[in-house]
């Protein structure tokens, strides 16, 4: 071994930096065909393990990176990654940093157990090392406090960035510093900026008499919101009249966001920041200042509003005979919860029925013809959780909320709205050259990944065929009906939305393949989405003969939407997965049925029936086997004996651990399927 490792020492393709030690000379690496070795530019992906993937567009498989070879890129980063030949596939070498993701991180203080030093250890696993944090520069911080940190200087001979707390957040186990911290993760902001709280408090609740006048007029025509019971802000409202012919005028009215925030001012630059509003457990962190957001701008009833709407007049089998777009007044006459529009509904009276049954019958009509076109059905399941009335925070309990016809109703004019105004723009049957707009586009999935997805179904018995896109849609519709409310349910329901592509804002038109519509758009809540903001702004523009904006800047403006969705996305859930862990940590010991919801090479996802909370069985826990992941059938097979832990099994777990701060619940395996 030492004349071979001499060797490779001659060949500089070693150094021998002390005696015995060696490190691998980068710069004299040559490839197999004695060339350079490619160097890829791309971000680093890190892993909990401590190593990573180089992701680059420039390469078709992502390039695995040992941890010893990072020299100091952290996850995220963008850096340059010089591919070497590993034992089985490529391998990287990080060569340069080009630019860091972040200098701040979130996380939980470690002291030293003599006192004189601390550690941050960042709440993000991925980050792969920890924060050396001397003692002059703790700030006060003490052993198992949240707070954030940043990075001040990385010695060459260092493992760990030395560091220096900017902000003490507070114990790790109090709910209000979680939830920052979750924020903080995820580069969502925590407050509004007091510059920006005081311009909106500069704006009037009063409607100027003059704008007025610019306007269509809805204030003496019946309009009314549905909305949640405990919501704030009222995005939208609806509005109904009988025409003389018989046919029925339905305006959906949006909050005009625009009117009130002017491109480029401080407010319009805070809210395209953000983005969007999140939706935590416990709180909205809203795009808007509260004064817009549950004021000036939310359609409260008996107030006066302005508005942007979408008008419809609509025959009797719910085709539209007639639209308009354009900015309204309206006075909302009446708010109503789901659960009021649902009980009136079902039992065909009360306040209004005879207007929201009209409604309800032109909606039906709406979504059946939307599903004879393609459209696919995921009407999921959400958790929710009952919270503790006095501090708002501990969860209590967990119950299930399914979209019932109410929701249903509200939801099919918001789609015909954000339809119509994309179709009004985009049509290329009317334009020959359509002027930019912003689409809300979902492409049809993957060929591999949808054949991969029905030959798994096949073992439960199901059947789904391939063909046209409205085939496909329709066979999806048919499983997901037959799915719904059986043990397998959830997780193929789950296992269909993860081989849909995701979907995104783009100015450039593909269509939205799960609604199964040509042209669609996001027009309907520009109080929580920043791209309805700006699709109402570029529809105005429009309908005032204005020119066609720039493509170039709106789809930088839609890949920054796209995003901080993704982020907003990613918080909430990890917001659910604290609760979830919060909520079975009063249940160590105890036993529950669970489904598999998820198999890995280490181990196995099991999500209780009752509640849905998923945990992890570790297969190092399974000591009756040694299992092997089967990638391609969504199982583990032991073997030895052959059994068989497939996604969609019902097995019984007891709860092991409840983790708080990895948000990670443990289950050890108590029994699985008879004859598995």
């Amino acid at each position: 071994v030492g004349a071979m490792l001499q060797e490779l020492v001659d060949q500089k393709v070693l150094d021998e930096i002390s005696r015995g030690k060696y490190r691998l000379n980068i710069d004299s690496i040559k490839s197999d065909s004695n060339t350079d070795l490619k160097e890829l530019e791309g971000v680093i992906d890190g892993t909990s393990k401590g190593s990573a993937y180089l992701v680059s567009p420039d390469s078709e498989q992502d390039v695995f990176i040992h941890a010893k070879n990072l020299n100091k890129a952290l996850h995220g980063d963008t850096v340059y990654v010089k591919v070497v030949h590993g034992r089985k596939k490529p391998e990287g070498i990080v060569t340069r940093i080009i630019k860091r993701a972040r200098t701040q991180f979130i996380g939980t203080i470690q002291m030293h157990r003599n006192g004189k030093f601390g550690f941050l250890v960042p709440d993000n696993q991925r980050i792969g090392v920890d924060l050396y944090i001397p003692l002059t520069k703790l700030r006060g911080a003490v052993d198992g406090e949240k707070a954030i940190a940043e990075i001040t200087d990385w010695p060459n001979d260092s493992k760990n960035p030395f560091g220096r707390i900017t902000e003490v957040l507070g114990a790790s186990t109090d709910n209000d510093v979680i939830m920052h911290s979750i924020l903080f993760e995820y580069d969502l902001p925590n407050k509004f900026p007091q510059e920006v709280e005081k311009e909106a408090e500069k704006i009037s609740f009063d409607l100027d008499p003059e704008e007025i006048k610019k306007r269509r007029d809805f204030r003496d025509v019946l309009t009314f919101t549905i909305d949640p019971h405990d919501a704030k802000d009222f995005d939208d409202a609806l509005s109904i009249k009988k025409l003389p012919n018989g046919n029925y005028e339905i305006g959906v009215h949006i909050a005009d966001v625009s009117h009130y925030m002017k491109p480029g001012g401080i407010l319009d630059v805070e809210a395209y920041d953000r983005a969007t509003s999140v939706y935590l457990v416990d709180r909205v962190v809203p795009m808007l200042p509260e004064k817009l957001s549950n004021g000036v701008c939310s359609l409260r009833p008996n107030e006066e509003k302005f508005t942007f709407s979408a008008v419809f007049e609509f025959d009797e089998n719910a085709n539209i005979v007639n639209e308009w777009f354009g900015r309204t007044v309206i006075y909302s006459d009446r708010r109503f919860s789901y659960e009021e529009a649902q009980e009136i509904i079902e039992n065909k009276k009360g306040e209004l029925s005879e207007e929201i049954l009209v409604m309800d019958a032109l909606a039906k009509k709406l979504r059946g013809k939307r599903f004879k076109s393609g459209a696919i059905s995921f009407d999921r399941v959400e958790v929710k959780f009952i919270l503790d009335k006095e501090d708002n925070a501990t969860p209590t309990g967990v119950y299930f909320k399914e979209s019932k016809d109410a929701n249903k109703l509200i939801e099919e004019f918001m789609l015909q709205a954000n339809r119509s105004v994309a179709r009004f723009i985009g049509d290329r049957k009317k334009h020959k050259n359509p002027k930019t707009f912003i689409y809300r586009i979902h492409d049809k999935p993957k060929p591999d990944r949808f054949e991969q997805f029905a030959n798994f179904v096949t073992q439960f018995g199901y059947n789904i065929k391939g063909g046209n896109d409205t085939n496909i849609a329709k066979s999806l519709n048919d499983l997901l009906k037959d799915v719904h409310g059986k043990k397998e349910g959830n997780m193929i329901e789950t296992l269909a939305v993860r081989t849909m592509a995701k979907a995104e804002y783009s100015t450039s038109n593909i269509g939205h393949y799960g609604l199964a519509f040509e042209y669609y758009s996001h027009f309907t809540s520009p109080i929580r989405r920043y791209p309805d903001v700006m699709v109402h702004r570029l529809l105005q523009q429009y309908l005032d003969g204005g020119k066609s904006a720039s493509a170039e800047d709106y789809e930088d403006n839609c890949k920054h939407c796209s995003t901080m969705e993704k982020q907003a996305a990613s918080a909430e859930r990890d917001s659910i997965k604290y609760k979830q862990v919060e909520f079975m940590a009063k249940h160590l010991g105890e036993e529950f049925t669970a489904i598999i919801s998820g198999v890995t090479e280490w181990g196995i996802y099991a999500e209780i029936e009752e509640n849905l909370c998923e945990g992890m069985i570790s297969i190092r826990s399974m000591e009756d086997d040694n299992y092997v992941l089967d990638a391609d059938n969504y199982c583990l097979i032991g073997s030895r004996h052959g059994k068989k832990y497939q996604m969609g099994d019902r097995v019984t777990v007891q709860i092991k651990n409840a983790d708080l701060a990895k948000k990670q619940l443990d289950y050890i395996l108590v029994v699985g399927e008879e004859g598995k």
